[in-house]
């Protein structure tokens, strides 16, 4: 592990010393970029074919028309199918439902095998929710039996496009959305606001009296799917999530989301990006991975705080399962690859093992990328008696991984029937007589790909605190500057420190006493041995964090990374 500091490349003329050094060092070059209030969203006129899709939309509700959601089973996909359910209904749409299979049994997107189950709904118009780019066969099938499909999604396309209704991701074609990154719940907010405006330029509800929903009540839906879903924290999106989190502090939030804060164990005033993207989100995403996602929307969906702890309830359970699952499937992967090298040397880590779980793979083969800090696949049986298998993909920075299984695709016709996702993560599927085929293909790929450089793992810190920094006023202002995440990274620091104790707590973690100076820091380390030799001194890499036990408020450092000195 390396560390280095980033380094700012210029004063942006901050009050504040250090969110100055802090925000400089992520590319802000001009305060305006720090503007979180809504009028600063970017404009839904951008987005490609937006028009189309809220006229067929619009035309769908005036005329009672059957609206079909069709969503993904992530996270992402939870919250874009509840706020679609919710924000159509709240503009009087009466025959609004929503489908998403079990993915075990339809696989991923607008599949042919689901426009036959959405049929039987009989729906005059499909909406596809995080999905939907890639699937030109599905979408070929609706057209057949007469049903409009209307494409909302943010993955990256492929060479042939769906003949959809209409298209709207931001990532199709030459335009002017300045937002690449959106997530799926993004774009789908912006075109029910796109939908809500045509209506009243219609006369719509003025006509029926109907009340204009407010589409800011949906924002905690929104915040809660992008952080989620991992995308980059561009301006467009800190908004988006910056005032779902002001809503759900306020205690104007769903009932679900307010129930899953509770089952994490999270307070709903002081509830952060992190919260929610290690909390809620993964309580949320246990559906999709273990059964089906439809207990999730429920939880989103429902008016009934009652119902919604009972749910919230369920989906805590299926996540303790799923950390079960993931524990064993780790230890496995890690085996297999000890067996494979005694030090992994390959480029690129593609895995599978009989007893893995389809839902978790996506898990372990991040875990196994942050052990190794390689691009890593796991595979898992797509089913019992198939000779499929599904993987999913995690990439490091700097490595484009759907771009990988491109140049594999291209390169060897028929390997990859299906595959598809983001630069970072990717699901794909091949056949099982084709894995050690695969598997030399995948590091070859990566090989072509990568420098030596993007395969060094680098630790980046926002330099050090001093000691009148090092306090509860520090974690504050820290925290009010975000929200942070991927591409916005939450501030870490590096400094020097006295080892005064360290004792294992629950399982695997270490718990610390640091001295600094004359005083005494608590911090915790999440899988992390003790330290060898109780040393004196120690470099440690930390978050500033709240420490909230017994009704005291306490300094805790969150330990990114430990090392005695030598």
């Amino acid at each position: 592990m390396r560390i280095e500091q980033r380094q700012p490349t210029q004063q942006l003329g901050l009050d504040d010393d250090l969110l100055d050094r802090v925000f400089a060092a992520r590319g802000i070059s001009d305060p305006s970029q720090l503007e979180r209030g809504l009028v600063n969203l970017l404009s839904p006129a951008d987005l490609p074919e937006i028009d189309i899709a809220a006229a067929r939309l619009a035309d769908a509700v005036e005329q009672n028309q059957k609206i079909l959601i069709v969503g993904d089973f992530d996270a992402d996909g939870a919250t874009s199918v509840a706020l679609c359910l919710l924000a159509l209904r709240a503009m009087g749409a009466v025959n609004v439902d929503f489908l998403v299979p079990n993915r075990f049994d339809y696989g991923y997107g607008l599949s042919p095998e689901i426009v036959q189950l959405a049929a039987t709904l009989a729906p005059n118009v499909i909406v596809t929710v995080d999905n939907g780019v890639a699937s030109v066969d599905g979408v070929a099938l609706a057209n057949e039996a007469g049903i409009d499909v209307v494409v909302t999604d943010h993955h990256l396309p492929g060479d042939v496009l769906p003949d959809a209704h209409a298209l709207v991701n931001p990532n199709v074609g030459d335009n002017a959305f300045a937002s690449k990154s959106m997530a799926g719940v993004g774009v789908a907010y912006y075109l029910l606001s796109w939908v809500r405006q045509t209506l009243r330029q219609r006369d719509y509800f003025a006509s029926r009296q109907i009340p204009e929903p407010n589409m800011a009540q949906y924002l905690d839906l929104v915040a809660l799917g992008t952080i989620a879903d991992v995308v980059p924290l561009d301006q467009n999106n800190r908004i988006l999530v910056h005032q779902g989190l002001l809503r759900i502090r306020r205690g104007k939030t769903r009932p679900g989301i307010a129930a899953l804060a509770r089952v994490g164990k999270r307070d709903l005033t002081t509830l952060s990006a992190a919260d929610m993207g290690f909390a809620l989100g993964p309580r949320l995403n246990a559906a999709g991975r273990l059964q089906d996602m439809s207990v999730g929307i429920r939880c989103l969906v429902t008016d009934d705080p009652a119902e919604a702890g009972q749910l919230a309830a369920e989906l805590d359970s299926l996540n303790q399962t799923r950390r079960e699952i993931e524990q064993g499937m780790v230890a496995d992967a890690e085996m297999i690859l000890t067996q494979i090298t005694p030090a992994p040397d390959e480029m690129g880590i593609a895995v599978y093992h009989e007893s893995f779980h389809q839902g978790v793979v996506g898990i372990v083969a991040g875990r196994l990328r942050e052990k190794f800090h390689r691009p890593a696949i796991v595979f898992a049986d797509a089913s019992d008696t198939s000779d499929e298998l599904k993987g999913s993909a995690r990439s490091i920075d700097g490595l484009n991984i759907r771009d990988v299984l491109d140049s594999i695709a291209t390169r060897l016709p028929g390997m990859l029937p299906k595959f598809g996702g983001h630069a970072m993560a990717a699901g794909l599927s091949i056949k099982r007589v084709h894995l050690a085929r695969f598997q030399k293909a995948f590091d070859k790929a990566v090989r072509a790909a990568v420098t030596q450089d993007m395969l060094d793992a680098v630790l980046l810190t926002d330099g050090s605190l001093n000691q009148e920094q090092l306090n509860l006023q520090t974690v504050a202002t820290l925290a009010d500057a975000g929200p942070w995440g991927n591409g916005f990274a939450e501030p870490l620091f590096a400094g020097e420190f006295t080892l005064v104790n360290q004792r294992v707590v629950g399982q695997d973690h270490l718990k610390l006493v640091l001295g600094f100076n004359d005083q005494l820091i608590d911090a915790i380390a999440f899988r992390q041995k003790p330290l060898d030799g109780q040393p004196k001194q120690v470099n440690v890499v930390y978050k500033p964090a709240l420490n909230d036990y017994a009704g005291q408020q306490t300094l805790q450092l969150m330990v990114e990374y430990i090392e005695a000195m030598s």
